[in-house]
Protein backbone atom coordinates (compact mmCIF):
# COMPACT_ATOMS: atom_id res chain seq x y z
CA UNK A 1 0.00 0.00 0.00
CA UNK A 2 1.29 3.46 -0.57
CA UNK A 3 2.55 5.01 2.14
CA UNK A 4 0.25 8.30 2.94
CA UNK A 5 1.96 11.69 2.02
CA UNK A 6 3.21 13.59 4.97
CA UNK A 7 2.21 17.08 5.87
CA UNK A 8 2.58 19.58 7.64
CA UNK A 9 -0.03 21.26 9.97
CA UNK A 10 2.84 24.20 10.62
CA UNK A 11 4.87 26.06 8.45
CA UNK A 12 9.02 24.79 8.63
CA UNK A 13 11.44 27.68 8.92
CA UNK A 14 14.30 26.82 6.90
CA UNK A 15 17.23 28.71 7.39
CA UNK A 16 20.19 30.14 5.12
CA UNK A 17 23.89 30.48 6.33
CA UNK A 18 24.87 27.01 7.56
CA UNK A 19 24.08 25.55 3.96
CA UNK A 20 27.41 25.37 2.63
CA UNK A 21 29.47 25.13 6.62
CA UNK A 22 28.15 25.21 9.84
CA UNK A 23 31.52 26.67 10.45
CA UNK A 24 31.49 29.51 7.92
CA UNK A 25 31.64 32.17 10.93
CA UNK A 26 34.34 30.41 12.80
CA UNK A 27 36.26 30.05 10.11
CA UNK A 28 35.40 33.65 8.27
CA UNK A 29 34.71 35.24 11.52
CA UNK A 30 31.40 36.62 9.43
CA UNK A 31 28.15 37.47 10.90
CA UNK A 32 25.81 35.18 9.57
CA UNK A 33 22.77 36.62 8.00
CA UNK A 34 20.25 34.34 8.55
CA UNK A 35 17.46 34.61 5.41
CA UNK A 36 14.03 32.84 6.18
CA UNK A 37 12.18 30.75 3.42
CA UNK A 38 8.48 29.74 4.71
CA UNK A 39 8.04 26.59 2.89
CA UNK A 40 5.08 23.67 3.45
CA UNK A 41 6.00 20.22 4.11
CA UNK A 42 7.73 17.51 1.73
CA UNK A 43 5.96 18.63 -1.30
CA UNK A 44 8.26 21.44 -1.19
CA UNK A 45 11.28 19.23 -0.92
CA UNK A 46 10.29 17.06 -3.32
CA UNK A 47 10.42 20.25 -5.86
CA UNK A 48 13.51 21.77 -4.03
CA UNK A 49 15.31 18.76 -5.18
CA UNK A 50 13.71 19.14 -8.90
CA UNK A 51 14.95 22.22 -9.63
CA UNK A 52 18.22 21.58 -7.75
CA UNK A 53 20.62 23.15 -10.34
CA UNK A 54 18.87 26.80 -9.80
CA UNK A 55 19.37 26.33 -6.17
CA UNK A 56 23.32 26.73 -7.02
CA UNK A 57 22.38 30.37 -8.69
CA UNK A 58 20.08 30.76 -5.26
CA UNK A 59 23.03 29.67 -2.83
CA UNK A 60 25.57 31.99 -4.79
CA UNK A 61 22.94 35.10 -4.06
CA UNK A 62 22.61 34.75 -1.14
CA UNK A 63 25.93 34.29 -0.46
CA UNK A 64 26.73 37.34 -2.21
CA UNK A 65 23.95 39.24 -0.29
CA UNK A 66 25.33 37.73 3.66
CA UNK A 67 29.00 39.38 1.99
CA UNK A 68 27.36 42.01 1.20
CA UNK A 69 25.63 42.93 4.42
CA UNK A 70 28.88 41.76 6.42
CA UNK A 71 30.87 44.21 4.23
CA UNK A 72 31.36 46.84 7.50
CA UNK A 73 32.53 43.97 9.90
CA UNK A 74 34.86 43.07 7.09
CA UNK A 75 36.20 46.58 6.58
CA UNK A 76 36.69 47.61 10.23
CA UNK A 77 38.79 43.95 10.70
CA UNK A 78 40.70 45.38 7.76
CA UNK A 79 41.65 48.73 9.12
CA UNK A 80 41.71 47.72 12.86
CA UNK A 81 43.80 44.57 12.85
CA UNK A 82 45.15 44.02 8.88
CA UNK A 83 42.75 41.43 8.57
CA UNK A 84 41.20 40.27 5.39
CA UNK A 85 43.55 42.26 3.02
CA UNK A 86 46.61 39.85 2.27
CA UNK A 87 45.07 37.58 -0.43
CA UNK A 88 42.12 39.32 -1.74
CA UNK A 89 42.92 39.31 -5.17
CA UNK A 90 43.51 35.13 -5.01
CA UNK A 91 40.56 35.01 -3.09
CA UNK A 92 38.73 36.77 -5.90
CA UNK A 93 40.27 34.35 -8.37
CA UNK A 94 43.58 36.24 -9.92
CA UNK A 95 46.09 33.65 -10.37
CA UNK A 96 49.86 35.29 -9.44
CA UNK A 97 52.42 34.42 -11.56
CA UNK A 98 54.38 31.56 -9.06
CA UNK A 99 51.49 29.54 -10.01
CA UNK A 100 51.23 29.92 -13.55
CA UNK A 101 52.65 27.93 -16.63
CA UNK A 102 54.03 25.23 -15.10
CA UNK A 103 51.88 22.89 -17.60
CA UNK A 104 51.60 19.84 -15.22
CA UNK A 105 48.32 18.31 -13.36
CA UNK A 106 48.39 19.10 -9.77
CA UNK A 107 46.64 18.09 -6.58
CA UNK A 108 45.24 20.95 -4.87
CA UNK A 109 44.98 20.47 -1.19
CA UNK A 110 42.70 22.85 0.75
CA UNK A 111 43.53 23.44 4.27
CA UNK A 112 41.93 26.25 6.16
CA UNK A 113 43.96 26.99 9.04
CA UNK A 114 46.99 26.51 10.96
CA UNK A 115 45.37 23.09 12.77
CA UNK A 116 43.90 21.60 9.15
CA UNK A 117 47.76 22.85 7.79
CA UNK A 118 49.44 20.83 10.07
CA UNK A 119 47.20 17.56 9.99
CA UNK A 120 47.77 17.44 6.27
CA UNK A 121 51.69 17.79 6.45
CA UNK A 122 52.84 14.20 6.60
CA UNK A 123 49.83 13.64 3.80
CA UNK A 124 51.34 16.28 1.55
CA UNK A 125 55.40 15.04 1.92
CA UNK A 126 53.92 11.49 1.32
CA UNK A 127 51.99 12.71 -2.14
CA UNK A 128 55.04 14.82 -3.23
CA UNK A 129 57.38 11.83 -2.48
CA UNK A 130 55.19 9.17 -4.71
CA UNK A 131 53.51 11.18 -7.35
CA UNK A 132 56.66 13.77 -8.39
CA UNK A 133 54.71 13.85 -11.69
CA UNK A 134 51.61 15.99 -9.70
CA UNK A 135 52.76 19.59 -8.99
CA UNK A 136 51.11 19.66 -5.05
CA UNK A 137 49.84 22.97 -4.23
CA UNK A 138 47.86 24.20 -0.73
CA UNK A 139 45.38 26.72 -0.31
CA UNK A 140 44.24 28.31 3.08
CA UNK A 141 41.52 30.98 3.98
CA UNK A 142 43.35 32.17 7.33
CA UNK A 143 46.39 34.10 7.57
CA UNK A 144 48.08 32.28 10.12
CA UNK A 145 47.56 29.17 8.06
CA UNK A 146 48.91 30.75 4.92
CA UNK A 147 52.09 31.83 6.63
CA UNK A 148 52.61 27.86 8.67
CA UNK A 149 51.82 26.20 4.84
CA UNK A 150 54.40 29.16 2.97
CA UNK A 151 56.88 27.73 5.75
CA UNK A 152 56.19 24.05 5.37
CA UNK A 153 55.77 23.95 1.54
CA UNK A 154 57.44 26.74 0.01
CA UNK A 155 55.30 30.01 -1.03
CA UNK A 156 55.45 28.93 -4.66
CA UNK A 157 53.03 26.30 -4.00
CA UNK A 158 50.60 28.26 -1.38
CA UNK A 159 47.81 30.35 -2.18
CA UNK A 160 44.77 31.99 -0.51
CA UNK A 161 41.24 29.44 -1.24
CA UNK A 162 38.53 31.77 -3.30
CA UNK A 163 35.45 32.76 -2.97
CA UNK A 164 32.63 30.51 -3.47
CA UNK A 165 31.65 32.15 -6.75
CA UNK A 166 32.25 30.55 -10.41
CA UNK A 167 34.07 33.89 -11.14
CA UNK A 168 36.57 33.50 -8.32
CA UNK A 169 36.88 29.89 -8.70
CA UNK A 170 37.30 28.77 -12.57
CA UNK A 171 40.28 30.70 -12.93
CA UNK A 172 42.34 28.53 -10.45
CA UNK A 173 41.06 25.38 -11.48
CA UNK A 174 41.74 26.80 -15.33
CA UNK A 175 45.42 27.55 -13.99
CA UNK A 176 46.05 24.30 -11.80
CA UNK A 177 44.65 21.80 -13.56
CA UNK A 178 43.97 19.29 -10.76
CA UNK A 179 43.50 15.88 -11.25
CA UNK A 180 42.50 15.30 -7.68
CA UNK A 181 41.61 17.99 -4.86
CA UNK A 182 42.09 16.94 -0.85
CA UNK A 183 39.81 18.52 1.33
CA UNK A 184 40.74 18.37 4.91
CA UNK A 185 37.77 17.75 7.55
CA UNK A 186 34.56 19.52 6.28
CA UNK A 187 34.65 22.65 3.78
CA UNK A 188 31.66 21.68 1.46
CA UNK A 189 31.43 24.59 -0.79
CA UNK A 190 28.85 24.23 -2.93
CA UNK A 191 30.05 26.21 -6.35
CA UNK A 192 33.32 25.00 -5.26
CA UNK A 193 32.72 21.18 -5.63
CA UNK A 194 30.22 21.45 -8.28
CA UNK A 195 32.69 23.42 -10.74
CA UNK A 196 35.64 21.08 -9.75
CA UNK A 197 33.80 18.03 -10.08
CA UNK A 198 32.85 19.51 -13.78
CA UNK A 199 36.73 20.09 -14.44
CA UNK A 200 37.41 16.47 -14.60
CA UNK A 201 39.07 16.68 -10.93
CA UNK A 202 38.55 13.62 -8.61
CA UNK A 203 37.23 15.08 -4.84
CA UNK A 204 38.39 13.70 -1.88
CA UNK A 205 37.29 14.94 2.01
CA UNK A 206 40.00 13.50 4.77
CA UNK A 207 40.31 13.60 8.01
CA UNK A 208 36.48 14.34 8.11
CA UNK A 209 34.77 15.34 11.46
CA UNK A 210 31.43 16.49 12.12
CA UNK A 211 31.31 18.17 15.50
CA UNK A 212 28.49 18.56 17.77
CA UNK A 213 28.48 22.47 17.38
CA UNK A 214 28.07 21.62 13.43
CA UNK A 215 25.74 18.60 13.11
CA UNK A 216 22.62 20.18 13.69
CA UNK A 217 23.11 22.96 11.34
CA UNK A 218 24.00 19.68 8.57
CA UNK A 219 21.38 18.06 9.44
CA UNK A 220 18.94 20.55 9.09
CA UNK A 221 19.92 20.89 5.37
CA UNK A 222 20.46 17.45 4.59
CA UNK A 223 18.17 17.46 1.26
CA UNK A 224 20.36 20.13 -0.09
CA UNK A 225 23.47 18.68 1.15
CA UNK A 226 22.93 15.63 -0.05
CA UNK A 227 23.40 16.46 -3.74
CA UNK A 228 26.37 18.58 -3.04
CA UNK A 229 27.77 15.43 -1.16
CA UNK A 230 27.43 13.35 -4.32
CA UNK A 231 30.14 15.86 -5.76
CA UNK A 232 32.90 13.81 -3.38
CA UNK A 233 34.06 10.53 -4.54
CA UNK A 234 35.44 9.73 -1.23
CA UNK A 235 35.52 10.86 2.48
CA UNK A 236 37.81 9.66 5.05
CA UNK A 237 36.05 10.43 8.59
CA UNK A 238 38.04 10.62 11.57
CA UNK A 239 36.35 7.58 13.59
CA UNK A 240 33.21 5.65 13.30
CA UNK A 241 30.79 8.22 15.23
CA UNK A 242 32.02 11.21 12.22
CA UNK A 243 31.39 8.47 9.31
CA UNK A 244 27.82 8.14 10.85
CA UNK A 245 27.16 11.80 11.08
CA UNK A 246 28.55 12.35 7.27
CA UNK A 247 25.92 9.33 5.82
CA UNK A 248 22.97 11.20 8.03
CA UNK A 249 23.77 14.20 6.38
CA UNK A 250 23.81 13.00 3.25
CA UNK A 251 26.86 11.58 1.85
CA UNK A 252 26.95 7.93 0.46
CA UNK A 253 27.34 5.64 2.64
CA UNK A 254 29.72 3.44 -0.13
CA UNK A 255 32.04 6.51 -0.12
CA UNK A 256 32.60 6.66 2.97
CA UNK A 257 35.58 5.28 5.51
CA UNK A 258 36.66 5.50 8.67
CA UNK A 259 40.53 5.75 8.28
CA UNK A 260 41.52 7.96 11.93
CA UNK A 261 43.14 11.13 12.79
CA UNK A 262 45.70 12.47 10.58
CA UNK A 263 46.69 14.83 13.10
CA UNK A 264 48.20 11.64 15.12
CA UNK A 265 50.89 11.69 12.86
CA UNK A 266 52.33 15.24 12.43
CA UNK A 267 56.05 14.94 13.22
CA UNK A 268 57.25 16.93 16.06
CA UNK A 269 58.20 20.33 14.83
CA UNK A 270 61.98 21.34 14.65
CA UNK A 271 63.69 23.05 17.75
CA UNK A 272 63.19 26.67 16.79
CA UNK A 273 66.15 29.28 17.72
CA UNK A 274 63.55 30.25 20.14
CA UNK A 275 63.49 27.89 22.07
CA UNK A 276 67.08 27.52 22.69
CA UNK A 277 67.52 30.67 23.23
CA UNK A 278 64.39 30.87 26.02
CA UNK A 279 65.96 27.64 27.12
CA UNK A 280 69.74 29.24 27.54
CA UNK A 281 67.81 32.39 29.68
CA UNK A 282 66.17 29.94 31.86
CA UNK A 283 68.96 27.87 32.54
CA UNK A 284 71.32 31.13 33.25
CA UNK A 285 68.69 32.59 35.78
CA UNK A 286 67.40 29.35 36.98
CA UNK A 287 64.00 29.96 36.40
CA UNK A 288 61.28 27.22 36.26
CA UNK A 289 59.25 25.56 36.51
CA UNK A 290 57.60 26.73 33.67
CA UNK A 291 54.04 26.72 32.69
CA UNK A 292 52.75 26.99 28.88
CA UNK A 293 49.22 28.32 28.18
CA UNK A 294 48.83 27.86 24.43
CA UNK A 295 45.60 28.95 22.23
CA UNK A 296 44.01 31.03 25.03
CA UNK A 297 40.85 33.05 24.24
CA UNK A 298 39.45 36.26 25.44
CA UNK A 299 37.94 35.45 29.40
CA UNK A 300 41.28 32.64 30.24
CA UNK A 301 43.78 34.76 30.50
CA UNK A 302 42.51 36.67 33.50
CA UNK A 303 42.11 32.95 35.30
CA UNK A 304 45.58 31.65 33.91
CA UNK A 305 47.52 34.52 35.24
CA UNK A 306 45.61 34.21 38.77
CA UNK A 307 46.71 30.69 39.32
CA UNK A 308 50.11 31.83 37.99
CA UNK A 309 50.58 34.49 40.46
CA UNK A 310 49.38 31.41 43.19
CA UNK A 311 52.06 29.08 41.78
CA UNK A 312 54.88 32.05 42.27
CA UNK A 313 54.14 31.78 45.94
CA UNK A 314 55.36 28.49 46.06
CA UNK A 315 57.79 29.04 43.24
CA UNK A 316 59.35 32.50 42.71
CA UNK A 317 61.23 31.96 39.71
CA UNK A 318 58.21 30.33 38.02
CA UNK A 319 57.66 31.17 34.39
CA UNK A 320 54.31 31.18 32.32
CA UNK A 321 54.28 31.42 28.20
CA UNK A 322 51.36 33.32 27.58
CA UNK A 323 50.26 32.62 23.86
CA UNK A 324 46.99 34.06 22.97
CA UNK A 325 45.39 32.08 20.09
CA UNK A 326 44.34 34.92 17.82
CA UNK A 327 46.97 37.85 16.72
CA UNK A 328 44.26 40.47 16.80
CA UNK A 329 44.57 39.58 20.93
CA UNK A 330 48.17 40.38 21.92
CA UNK A 331 47.64 44.18 22.05
CA UNK A 332 44.86 43.46 24.58
CA UNK A 333 46.66 40.88 26.19
CA UNK A 334 49.34 43.44 26.64
CA UNK A 335 47.03 45.39 28.36
CA UNK A 336 45.69 42.89 30.88
CA UNK A 337 48.96 42.24 31.64
CA UNK A 338 50.46 45.61 32.33
CA UNK A 339 47.34 45.79 35.16
CA UNK A 340 48.18 42.33 36.75
CA UNK A 341 50.57 42.18 39.26
CA UNK A 342 53.19 39.89 37.34
CA UNK A 343 56.11 41.06 35.16
CA UNK A 344 56.04 40.84 31.80
CA UNK A 345 58.06 40.61 28.69
CA UNK A 346 56.85 40.56 24.76
CA UNK A 347 58.36 37.98 22.69
CA UNK A 348 58.33 40.44 19.86
CA UNK A 349 60.87 42.56 21.80
CA UNK A 350 62.55 40.18 24.34
CA UNK A 351 66.28 40.12 23.65
CA UNK A 352 67.35 37.63 26.38
CA UNK A 353 67.23 39.30 29.33
CA UNK A 354 66.26 36.60 32.87
CA UNK A 355 62.42 35.26 32.68
CA UNK A 356 62.36 34.46 36.26
CA UNK A 357 59.27 35.37 37.78
CA UNK A 358 57.44 36.61 35.25
CA UNK A 359 55.19 36.20 32.12
CA UNK A 360 56.44 36.04 28.61
CA UNK A 361 53.45 36.93 25.96
CA UNK A 362 53.91 34.90 23.18
CA UNK A 363 53.25 37.63 20.20
CA UNK A 364 54.57 35.50 17.28
CA UNK A 365 52.98 33.11 15.09
CA UNK A 366 54.43 29.59 14.42
CA UNK A 367 56.41 28.91 17.56
CA UNK A 368 54.00 27.89 20.16
CA UNK A 369 54.36 24.13 18.97
CA UNK A 370 57.85 24.07 19.43
CA UNK A 371 57.71 25.91 22.67
CA UNK A 372 55.57 23.28 24.27
CA UNK A 373 59.12 21.65 24.31
CA UNK A 374 59.97 23.74 27.43
CA UNK A 375 56.87 23.06 29.63
CA UNK A 376 56.85 21.66 32.77
CA UNK A 377 52.99 21.81 32.61
CA UNK A 378 50.97 22.69 29.39
CA UNK A 379 47.47 23.94 29.24
CA UNK A 380 45.57 24.09 26.26
CA UNK A 381 42.75 27.22 25.70
CA UNK A 382 39.98 27.71 24.34
CA UNK A 383 38.01 25.34 26.83
CA UNK A 384 37.83 26.96 29.98
CA UNK A 385 35.63 29.40 28.23
CA UNK A 386 33.22 27.78 25.69
CA UNK A 387 34.98 27.31 22.69
CA UNK A 388 34.96 23.79 22.17
CA UNK A 389 38.89 23.47 22.66
CA UNK A 390 41.81 23.16 20.94
CA UNK A 391 44.49 20.33 19.79
CA UNK A 392 46.44 18.84 22.43
CA UNK A 393 48.46 16.51 20.16
CA UNK A 394 51.39 19.42 20.15
CA UNK A 395 52.47 19.17 23.75
CA UNK A 396 51.93 15.47 24.14
CA UNK A 397 54.46 15.14 21.14
CA UNK A 398 56.76 16.12 23.68
CA UNK A 399 55.68 14.09 26.61
CA UNK A 400 54.47 16.85 28.73
CA UNK A 401 51.77 16.97 31.63
CA UNK A 402 48.74 18.68 29.89
CA UNK A 403 45.62 20.13 31.48
CA UNK A 404 42.10 21.45 29.75
CA UNK A 405 39.03 23.42 30.90
CA UNK A 406 35.88 21.11 30.36
CA UNK A 407 34.33 22.42 27.14
CA UNK A 408 36.03 20.56 24.73
CA UNK A 409 33.56 19.27 22.30
CA UNK A 410 35.77 20.12 19.19
CA UNK A 411 38.11 17.50 20.08
CA UNK A 412 35.58 15.24 21.43
CA UNK A 413 37.08 12.24 20.73
CA UNK A 414 40.84 12.90 21.38
CA UNK A 415 40.18 14.14 24.68
CA UNK A 416 38.06 10.95 25.37
CA UNK A 417 40.87 8.68 24.44
CA UNK A 418 43.94 10.52 26.48
CA UNK A 419 41.26 10.85 29.53
CA UNK A 420 40.45 7.56 29.37
CA UNK A 421 43.92 6.62 29.45
CA UNK A 422 44.93 8.92 32.51
CA UNK A 423 46.96 11.12 30.07
CA UNK A 424 44.76 14.65 30.38
CA UNK A 425 44.09 16.35 33.23
CA UNK A 426 40.03 18.20 33.23
CA UNK A 427 39.86 21.64 35.16
CA UNK A 428 37.97 24.44 35.59
CA UNK A 429 39.01 28.07 37.19
CA UNK A 430 37.88 26.80 40.52
CA UNK A 431 40.81 23.98 41.04
CA UNK A 432 43.18 25.03 37.76
CA UNK A 433 45.46 26.92 40.98
CA UNK A 434 45.50 23.98 42.93
CA UNK A 435 46.02 21.32 39.97
CA UNK A 436 49.24 23.09 38.61
CA UNK A 437 50.18 23.03 42.18
CA UNK A 438 49.72 19.30 42.67
CA UNK A 439 51.52 18.35 39.52
CA UNK A 440 54.13 21.07 40.40
CA UNK A 441 54.98 19.81 43.91
CA UNK A 442 54.71 15.89 42.65
CA UNK A 443 57.19 15.00 39.94
CA UNK A 444 56.51 11.02 39.82
CA UNK A 445 52.89 12.00 38.95
CA UNK A 446 53.61 15.17 36.58
CA UNK A 447 55.95 12.75 34.12
CA UNK A 448 53.85 9.77 34.49
CA UNK A 449 50.77 12.33 33.31
CA UNK A 450 53.13 13.48 30.35
CA UNK A 451 54.29 9.83 29.44
CA UNK A 452 50.66 8.42 29.18
CA UNK A 453 50.16 11.54 27.03
CA UNK A 454 52.86 10.62 24.22
CA UNK A 455 52.21 7.44 24.23
CA UNK A 456 48.58 7.19 23.46
CA UNK A 457 49.69 9.26 20.86
CA UNK A 458 52.00 7.07 19.52
CA UNK A 459 49.60 4.27 19.54
CA UNK A 460 46.81 6.00 17.42
CA UNK A 461 49.41 6.72 14.17
CA UNK A 462 48.81 4.96 10.96
CA UNK A 463 46.55 7.79 9.28
CA UNK A 464 48.25 9.46 6.87
CA UNK A 465 48.97 5.65 5.41
CA UNK A 466 45.24 4.85 4.93
CA UNK A 467 44.57 8.42 3.58
CA UNK A 468 47.26 8.26 1.30
CA UNK A 469 46.10 4.52 0.24
CA UNK A 470 42.86 6.36 -1.18
CA UNK A 471 44.04 8.99 -2.42
CA UNK A 472 46.28 6.54 -4.61
CA UNK A 473 43.32 4.62 -5.53
CA UNK A 474 41.69 7.99 -6.83
CA UNK A 475 44.62 9.42 -8.67
CA UNK A 476 45.33 5.91 -10.35
CA UNK A 477 41.33 6.05 -11.58
CA UNK A 478 41.95 9.98 -13.14
CA UNK A 479 45.02 8.76 -15.36
CA UNK A 480 42.42 6.16 -16.43
CA UNK A 481 39.82 8.37 -17.97
CA UNK A 482 42.08 11.23 -18.70
CA UNK A 483 42.90 11.81 -23.07
CA UNK A 484 45.44 10.69 -24.69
Amino acid sequence: MKKPERRLAMPVKIEFGRFVSSRLHYRMQLPLVHGVLIVYGEPFVRAFRMAFPQMYLLYSTVLALSLLLASPYWIFQALRHGKYRKGLSERLGFVPTRLRGSGEPSVWVHAVSVGEVLAVSELVRALRQEFPEYRVVISTTTDTGQKLAASRFGAENVFYFPLDFGFAVRPWLSALQPALIVVAETEFWANFLRLSKRAGARLIVVNARISDRSFPGYRRWTFLLRNVLREIDAFIAQTAEDARRLIEIGAPAERVSVGGNLKYDVAPPPELPIVRQLRAALQQSGAGPVLVSGSTVEGEEPILLSAFQAALAGYPQAVMLLAPRHPERFNEVTALLEQSKSSFWRRSVWNGQPLSGGVLLIDSIGELSSLYALADVAFVGGSLAPRGGHNIIEPAQHGVAILVGEHTENFRDIIGLFKGRDAVRIVNADNLPSTILQLLANSAERNGLGRRAADTLGSQQGATQFTLGKVRELLFSAREVTPA
